[in-house]
């Protein structure tokens, strides 16, 4: 068992998705600083100097200031304003994983386009096609 084991983790492709994972947790710090340090404050100054992560609706019907302020006091709350941030961290991430996979795409269109070097047996059967189309229009007959 603990060799199969090994030979699953071995295998490339539980390597490289590890690898994206590891990858892909430290691409989400980045994501949310962009969100929450750089889009949503200009977004927020056009709209009014309006804060989205302080966007909620409180089920108990007590007045608070702000969303820290409700959820200290314990009160229940649908956060739609730290949703919306999550939406947009969403679209982000997905359109930079668009572009990455449009490259990585490009890139292997160029290397298939790319002529691979013949084998031993295709360049003896280019050899041998070449002979015969040279020599074909020597046979006039099988009489001669």
């Amino acid at each position: 068992m603990l060799k199969e084991f090994r030979e699953f983790i071995s295998r490339g492709n539980v390597v490289d998705l590890a690898v994206g994972i590891i990858i892909g947790a430290a691409f989400t710090a980045i994501v949310n600083s962009l969100v929450n340090d750089i889009l949503m404050p200009p977004i927020g100054f056009i709209m009014g100097g309006i804060d989205f992560s302080n966007y909620f609706i409180n089920l108990t019907g007590g007045e608070y200031a702000s969303l820290k302020a409700a959820q200290d006091a314990g009160a229940a709350t649908i956060n739609y304003g730290l949703f919306l941030n999550a939406v947009i961290k969403f679209l982000i991430v997905a359109f930079a994983v668009f572009i990455l996979v449009k490259q990585v795409n490009r890139f292997r269109r160029k290397e298939e386009a790319k002529p691979h070097a013949l084998t031993k047996q295709e360049e003896l059967l280019s050899d041998i096609r070449d002979i015969l189309r040279r020599d074909s229009g020597r046979v006039t007959s099988a009489a001669d």
